[in-house]
């Protein structure tokens, strides 16, 4: 089983989107779980699955409750969900207060370990007590950039966190939200896959396609998979899954 965090420091930059995407395209390839871990719950909200946990995300996390039976069928055979509710807003005081709370999410996922062939964590913006949670549980991390004079350097502050690790994953950033009538959007997608081993050369378009997700609650590979960003995630799918075998390094 392989776990792939979407994960940055910064909001707004489209995790959601991309966990959602990445996991329809990792559910054709095999069984996958989708873990919601956003308070916000969207992933939750755009797979059309119920948000309510029995006993809300601490119970979750430190084992009260089970986490088999937290898990809900999504409308796609081979795909599962997680869901997030408004519980997780106070997830990061459990898991400070939890014992070896690092672990926490890596110890929930572990009872998984054999019935998927991969997990999708829908992460949070941040470097908090849960973020060194998905960091040390995962085997790739995904880091969505869009382009600005910025995207370096959330990119960086990523890395640190990885760095950090005593078991550091893997780090695969790509661009979104491409808007290639401008010319800094264009000079990102040509330069950085170039400048930086991290980047991918995957640049998803900034699509009105994109934004009817949440019209239609599902994933773009579902209703738009010919158009351009519907193509762009299958292509970055592409790049993951050959990311995330590679041996982690140690």
């Amino acid at each position: 089983m392989k776990t792939i965090a979407v994960y940055s420091v910064k909001g707004g930059v489209g995790k959601t989107t991309t966990a959602v995407n990445l996991a329809f395209a990792a559910a054709g390839a095999g069984s996958t779980l989708l873990w919601d871990l956003d308070p916000q719950g969207g992933a939750t909200y755009l797979m059309q699955v119920k948000p309510k946990l029995r006993g809300g995300a601490q119970a979750l996390v430190t084992g009260q409750t089970p986490v088999r039976g937290a898990v809900r069928r999504s409308a796609w055979e081979t795909l599962d969900v997680l869901p997030a509710d408004a519980t997780y807003r106070e997830l990061e005081l459990t898991l400070d207060g939890a014992k070896k709370s690092e672990r926490r999410v890596e110890l929930t996922l572990a009872a998984f370990d054999g019935e998927y062939d991969h997990v999708i964590l829908d992460c949070p913006p941040g470097s908090s007590v849960l973020a060194r949670n998905v960091l040390h549980a995962a085997d790739l991390v995904v880091v969505p950039l869009v382009p600005s004079p910025l995207a370096l350097r959330s990119l960086d502050q990523v890395l640190e966190l990885v760095e950090s690790e005593d078991r550091p994953p893997r780090v695969l950033a790509f661009l979104t939200q491409v808007d290639r009538r401008k010319k800094g959007h264009r000079e990102a997608a040509a330069e950085l896959p170039v400048q930086r081993a991290q980047v991918a050369d995957v640049a998803v378009p900034a699509s009105v396609v994109v934004e009817r997700m949440g019209e239609h609650r599902a994933p773009l590979g579902s209703f738009a998979a010919a158009t351009p960003a519907g193509q762009a995630y299958a292509e970055l799918w592409r790049v993951v899954e050959k990311a995330v075998r590679k041996p982690a390094r140690r």
